[in-house]
């Protein structure tokens, strides 16, 4: 379905994402959104309208009420997830990638899975090594899966709803950095953005700047400094991470010939890794120059946040890689 936007309202990434479970939970009856501590981060309203029948509240057990949701799933609910914490994706993956992301392929189709599992990467805020990951490779990896990681408040609430009303396990990346960020988001209860395909935020013709979720608005802050200079940088935002809109990566790379990719996952086995190799096998006669990664160092996320605020992805780092190329 095409994007529709008619009346808008100001809303922050955080209320976007509430917005769009309050939609989804009036238009089906058959979608509950269960979690940790779910009331605490942003759902309170949504206890003021829904009962006990569709807001469960879980203990901390990740692996346990991430399998409960798959099990709702398989009898026909629409279940939302809310995992809080990237890293707690770890604690949970037998069930998402071990039966969520096989059941229906192992039965021919028989069963579906439309389950959806948010998850938020905390990093760049002191939250250390065992809260600060950015897993985005995890699921990228496995097939069955689908993963969004949005950069603004629209594209959560467009990409969320269509990611709760689809048969597939899909998972939402959300970016806490991105939870205050305000923007005008359409009220139109059947806004939807299709799952797979990215969005030109600028338009160049000198670099490619592929980014997604936080990384994008440092992806446009660089192709503003560039442009001082004269260099013109075309932002792509994936939105989607898997499927990903590869045409769109391609088409962009035959016009500029060059290539730069952010991404605040770590440098080994990175959705950055991913792009490049698909680049090189399917467009490698458009390149001009060598591929160029811009992603965090291979180390665990250190609590000092001095350290921490060096190793991802920023305006600077963007424009030095650039720099390299043109």
């Amino acid at each position: 379905m095409n994007e529709i936007r008619n009346d808008t309202q100001r809303l922050s990434y955080l209320q976007a994402i509430i917005e769009a479970q309050r939609e989804e939970m009036r238009r089906d009856p058959n979608v509950i959104l269960m979690g940790e501590d779910i009331a605490v981060y942003g759902a309170q309203s949504l206890f003021e309208e829904f009962d006990a029948s569709r807001l469960r509240n879980t203990p901390i057990s990740e692996n346990s009420f991430v399998g409960v949701g798959i099990g709702a799933a398989l009898t026909g609910l629409r279940p939302i997830v809310d995992l809080t914490i990237a890293s707690f994706c770890y604690l949970a993956s037998d069930q998402l990638l071990n039966q969520a992301a096989k059941l229906r392929f192992m039965t021919g189709g028989q069963l579906r899975v439309p389950f959806v599992m948010r998850t938020s990467t905390f990093y760049n805020n002191r939250t250390a090594a065992q809260h600060a990951d950015r897993p985005y490779p995890l699921f990228i990896n496995t097939p069955g899966v689908k993963v969004i990681a949005p950069s603004c408040a629209s594209d959560m609430k467009g990409l969320l709803k269509s990611a709760i009303r689809d048969d597939d396990p899909v998972v939402v990346f959300e970016d806490i950095n991105l939870w205050g960020k305000k923007e005008e988001v359409p009220t139109d209860p059947d806004f939807l953005i299709p799952i797979g395909e990215a969005a030109i935020r600028r338009s160049g013709k000198d670099v490619t700047i592929v980014a997604f979720g936080g990384t994008v608005s440092h992806a446009l802050a660089a192709a503003e400094a560039l442009a001082v200079d004269g260099i013109e940088a075309e932002v792509i935002d994936l939105r989607t991470i898997a499927p990903m809109d590869r045409d769109a990566i391609l088409t962009s790379v035959a016009k500029t010939g060059r290539l730069v990719i952010a991404d605040n996952s770590h440098n080994v086995g990175s959705v950055a890794s991913e792009i490049a190799a698909v680049v090189v096998e399917e467009g490698f006669e458009s390149l001009r120059r060598p591929i160029l990664r811009v992603t965090a160092p291979q180390v665990h996320i250190p609590y000092n946040g001095t350290l921490e605020k060096q190793l991802f992805v920023s305006k600077d780092r963007i424009v030095e890689a650039v720099r390299m190329l043109v």
